[in-house]
């Protein structure tokens, strides 16, 4: 290629930066065109370690060359070699790394570039897609004709739905990605029964596409592509599509996300907003004026996915591919639970007791099977505002209860709170003294719905030596002594000559 060729590549001027797989390595000179930019530059860097420098014309050439010579021995119409470098030039797709260091072994992979088919009006230019799928299959196939296995895949998915104005946790997102799949699986089928030759192959099997789409385009052309490979049965390869997740080829083809990831901020590595975001702003028309000033108002413009929606991603686009990454597991979503509405008409019992020497009356209201479900708790010495306390927690208690908190978690965490009124209890003998009237109560409800009649007794203590009684000064061994009681003041009186 000559000096003249390499300044104007594909109509691109080409410019020379430095560039570095990683920090700790030594610079080398990168020549691509002038809008790949810099990710770009490290991508190709990565690609080819230990080159002093790298010249993305000439790297392209010299896997696509091979593939033209093949191509013209195998008889195939068509100026694949155009294709191609036209592919990587407009940074549509790009082969997998073993391609570009012409390495055997291993799955050969193909990436498309979702966003970079759409167009001004960011409608897929569908016909432009399926083409590239089928040059992308016959390049595989030319550069190993032995493999059984293609790996064809995509990237930047969330870009493409962040354009179309889809969130990328919505169900349409989810089709409208399947939907996609289904096409480019079904254009590769037909790329990969046009080099079958006549040897037996493979048959073609068709997954289920959505019903309905915001694209009523796509749907149509992937049905049409579905119907179009059904006629021709079979297929040279085993599998056709499947993620071989090289992070560099996705880099250099300008991906914010790689495959079929959600974005993981909202801010650019370089600073400002990431394209995703300021893709999704002008798919709702908002301005970027508008959007700060509504973030500055507290507004919420955006959010990130979720954990594990990647996860649910995945399992919309399983049906199309032989392999996909491990992903996150999707997290279930919390099941709301139904309040259970107690009968019109409800048994319980009403206990009267004293706690300390101050009445408390404790009842209850059952469902049909003896299951509690309400308490009330009603006070007549105490203040208004204890007695509106103690109504408040009732009521949260009994609301819990109808939700399915179990009682045992309430006995577990009010038993032995400590305050006053507390002391002995009159009238009710299983209850023979308590820390408090909460905790009178549920040690009541512990002993007549649960049947536990061997909580710990209480230990009383006088108000204000709360914090300072014999339990407090137990020794907690074996990590702490016993201090040496204080000595106690002589009650004599001690003649002092």
């Amino acid at each position: 290629m000559s000096e003249a060729d390499k300044m104007d590549w594909q109509g691109h001027k080409l410019i020379t930066l430095a560039a570095s797989p990683d920090p700790d390595s030594e610079s080398v000179a990168v020549r691509l065109p002038e809008g790949f930019g810099r990710p770009a530059a490290q991508a190709l860097a990565s690609l080819f370690v230990g080159q002093g420098r790298v010249d993305l014309p000439i790297a392209v050439e010299a896997w696509v060359a091979p593939i033209a010579a093949r191509a013209v021995t195998a008889g195939l119409e068509g100026d694949i070699a155009g294709q191609l470098r036209t592919l990587i030039a407009t940074r549509r797709a790009a082969p997998c790394a073993r391609i570009w260091r012409h390495r055997a072994g291993g799955v050969p992979g193909f990436c498309l570039n979702l966003p970079a088919f759409l167009d001004a009006y960011d409608e897929l230019d569908l016909p432009a897609l399926g083409a590239a799928v089928r040059v992308a299959v016959t390049a595989l196939t030319l550069a190993a004709p032995s493999e059984p296995k293609l790996g064809l895949s995509f990237t930047d998915l969330n870009l493409l739905l962040a354009r179309l104005g889809l969130p990328y946790e919505s169900a349409m997102a989810r089709d409208v990605a399947a939907a996609l799949s289904g096409f480019i699986a079904a254009e590769a089928d037909l790329a990969s029964s046009a080099l079958l030759n006549g040897a037996p192959g493979f048959a073609i099997t068709l997954p289920k596409l959505p019903a309905d789409l915001p694209l009523p385009g796509l749907l149509a052309a992937a049905q049409a592509a579905q119907a179009e490979a059904a006629t021709a049965g079979q297929r040279r390869h085993e599998t056709l599509l499947g993620f071989v997740t090289e992070p560099e080829i996705e880099a250099l083809l300008g991906a914010e996300a790689v495959n079929f990831a959600p974005a993981l901020a909202a801010t650019a590595p370089e600073g400002g907003l990431a394209g995703w975001v300021r893709a999704r702003l002008a798919a709702e028309g908002v301005s970027a004026e508008d959007a700060l000033a509504a973030l500055l108002s507290g507004d919420e413009l955006f959010t990130l996915p979720r954990a594990g929606a990647q996860g649910v991603m995945a399992e919309a686009l399983k049906p199309f591919f032989a392999f996909l990454p491990v992903t996150a597991p999707a997290a279930p979503a919390p099941s709301p639970r139904v309040r259970a509405a107690l009968p019109a008409r409800r048994s319980g019992y009403t206990q009267k007791v004293s706690v300390g020497g101050h009445k408390l009356f404790l009842s209850t209201g059952e469902y049909a099977n003896g299951k509690l479900g309400e308490i009330f708790i009603a006070l007549h010495k105490e203040g208004a505002a204890f007695r509106g306390l103690m109504d408040a927690f009732a009521i949260a208690v009994s609301i819990g209860l109808q939700h399915g908190v179990d009682l045992k978690d309430y006995v577990e965490a009010f038993t032995f709170t400590r305050f006053g009124p507390s002391g002995a209890v009159e009238g009710d003998a299983a209850v023979p003294a308590a820390t408090s009237m909460l905790d009178y109560v549920f040690r009541n409800l512990a002993v007549n719905y649960l049947g536990q009649t061997n909580l710990p007794p209480a230990t009383l203590e006088d108000a204000d030596t709360v914090g300072d009684g014999a339990s407090e000064r137990a020794p907690l061994l074996p990590l702490d002594l016993p201090a040496p009681a204080p000595r106690e003041r002589r009650k004599a009186l001690k003649l002092v000559s």
